[in-house]
């Protein structure tokens, strides 16, 4: 059945003439034709985009948000980054597309700069369309390498919506989509809501660990593709994990000859401070999937950064996964110039400091002024604010509340992030001091105003 108010929606864009177009106009026009992920399209509320720049956005009548979302989690460089988009600009002009079988030398030159950011010992890349297909394949490597067929991963994470990413994923959303084998998840590290009555992050990690060794165990480990972590889990809440239990992951799949995938698609590229977030921790995964920040989502990309070998393998064995678009030119074209801009200006120190010295300690601060506040974890522009209704018992905020702080926060300029009860700092890595500060005061005074 159609909603006879969308039907006869006007057209909008295309033309060579100006045409201005109001809020309303946009959105009904999207909800009329566009089929969106993960929603009821019934109930559909969209916010009109028109436009873009640095960390700022903008809808269709001019009014301007400080954009505290990085869209998802992904414009790690701002918006409209003028040396990335002039980059994609000259290669349109010297050559659109071509197939992945050919040489091309801004895909060659975009894989060596990826692989200059790896640890030691990683050697090529696999090109892929984005996050997803980018932990499908490290899937696909891992089975064929170990001749084993189970991934291990966590219940609280996100890995993609293709075949078996949306079942490595843990939450809600593997559920309806459970068609991929070989899948078992487990609980890893979150102390706040701890799943083994931990009272410190050292007693986390540990018994974490103890967790997942038997789970390992009790599955058989020489059934055991693979371990898929998100290194820093994003969506699922920011959880950093505590002292030791990366490494403790990496001994327990050496122990059982199992392979560690770290899923660094939102993590990395600037975003925890670090050009990884591995490079925090003590550790060095077998597969390195990434996407989002390394071009900050302006042409679709992603991709498996591969050690030697792993690499060498598929030397004389045909390596059974392939895209149409892999390496894509325009995308290769915008990483390069990402990255080159990132090292350039210095973006990723600069999300470290400012996380460090504004967006942190601002948040702590916060945390004691409003109630509403359970606890504040994150690191450079990967934060989480967790929302609870009451300190003490620690029950989330219930969704109408988050709803209500949300509507607040667009009201007074500031595009935000939330994921079940929390809220998200993550703006673009390129953020000042002075708009992390605006940013957050203005969360200070949405909160201030929020009763529940």
């Amino acid at each position: 059945m159609t909603d006879s108010s969308h039907a006869d929606a006007p057209p909008l864009g295309g033309s060579t003439t100006a045409v201005t177009v109001t809020n309303a106009e946009v959105a009904d026009a999207d909800r009329s034709r566009v089929f969106h992920s993960w929603s009821a399209q019934g109930s559909l509320a969209p916010l009109p985009l028109a436009g873009g720049s640095g960390t700022t956005v903008w809808d269709a009548e001019g009014n301007r948000f400080l954009d505290f979302s990085s869209q998802l989690v992904n414009v790690n460089i701002g918006h409209q980054h003028p040396k990335v988009v002039a980059a994609i600009q000259a290669q349109a002009e010297i050559l659109t597309t071509v197939a992945p079988a050919h040489a091309n030398a801004v895909r060659a030159e975009a894989a060596r700069l990826i692989v200059d950011i790896a640890p030691d010992g990683f050697e090529k890349v696999f090109f892929t369309n984005g996050g997803a297909d980018a932990n499908e394949n490290a899937i696909r490597m891992a089975r064929l390498v170990t001749g084993r067929d189970k991934v291990l991963s966590t219940y609280r994470s996100y890995h993609g919506n293709t075949g078996a990413a949306i079942v490595s994923t843990g939450d809600w959303r593997r559920i309806p989509n459970e068609y991929a084998r070989g899948h078992v998840h487990f609980f890893g590290p979150y102390l706040y809501r701890s799943e083994f009555w931990a009272t410190t992050p050292e007693e986390e990690s540990a018994r974490a660990l103890h967790h997942l060794e038997r789970v390992v165990q009790s599955e058989g480990p020489e059934s055991i593709a693979a371990i898929l972590l998100e290194t820093v889990p994003g969506t699922a809440g920011i959880l950093v994990p505590p002292p030791g239990y990366l490494t403790g992951v990496r001994e327990i799949a050496d122990r059982y000859g199992i392979l560690l995938i770290l899923d660094e698609v939102m993590a990395g590229f600037g975003r925890t401070g670090e050009w990884l977030a591995l490079d925090g921790f003590d550790v060095r995964p077998d597969l390195i999937t990434f996407a989002k920040g390394v071009n900050s989502g302006y042409v679709p990309v992603g991709g498996v950064i591969i050690p030697g070998e792993i690499a060498h393998h598929f030397d004389e064995r045909v390596y059974p996964g392939g895209l149409t678009y892999s390496g894509h030119p325009l995308a290769a074209a915008s990483v390069v110039a990402t990255i080159e801009a990132m090292r350039a200006e210095g973006v990723v120190d600069n999300a470290r400091r400012v996380g460090a010295e504004v967006i942190g300690p601002r948040l702590r601060q916060l945390a004691e002024r409003h109630e509403v506040i359970g606890e504040v974890r994150g690191s450079g522009v990967f934060w989480a604010v967790e929302l609870v209704d009451d300190r003490d018992s620690r029950a989330p905020l219930p969704a109408a509340g988050i709803a209500t702080l949300k509507s607040d926060l667009l009201a007074r300029g500031l595009l935000p992030f939330f994921a079940d009860n929390r809220l998200h700092v993550v703006p673009p890595c390129v953020i000042t001091a002075d708009d992390a500060t605006r940013g957050l005061d203005i969360i200070d005074e949405a909160l201030g105003a929020f009763r529940h």
